[in-house]
């Protein structure tokens, strides 16, 4: 069944572009990088970055939350970086977090802080 997010793909209108933004927001280069598509490893969930070919920019289309362990700081910090207010943090109820920011290429990018789950990671 569903174990949580493993990859997110955002279409963007140039990829060089966007594949340095977030290079410099992760602190760290794609583990994949080719013309037609750049994949980041995010502690185990990739962000994949694939270029619209097909004249049909689909921007906003979906949200994806990335867990973070400080919303308002990880917002301001957003806003600092190119990024454009969308939904301002605000709690949902039980300590629980979030708020989006439309990020250089245009893609809805959600952050959320929720006490209540905790990555582990497997055991081998």
């Amino acid at each position: 069944m569903i174990q949580g997010i493993r990859t997110v793909i955002y279409h963007v209108k140039d990829l060089a572009l966007s594949k340095e933004w977030y290079t410099r927001l992760l602190g760290k280069p794609p583990y994949f990088d080719e013309s037609f598509y750049v994949g980041f490893n995010v502690e185990g969930f990739e962000l994949g970055l694939q270029p619209d070919v097909s004249g049909a920019y689909f921007e906003n289309n979906t949200v994806a939350y990335w867990g973070v362990a400080d919303a308002v700081t990880t917002y301001q910090y957003l806003l600092a970086n190119n990024c454009i207010e969308n939904e301002p943090i605000r709690n949902v109820g039980e300590g629980i977090l979030l708020g989006t920011v439309i990020d250089p290429a245009g893609n809805v990018l959600g952050i959320i802080q929720n006490p209540h789950f905790k990555y582990t990671p497997p055991t081998l």
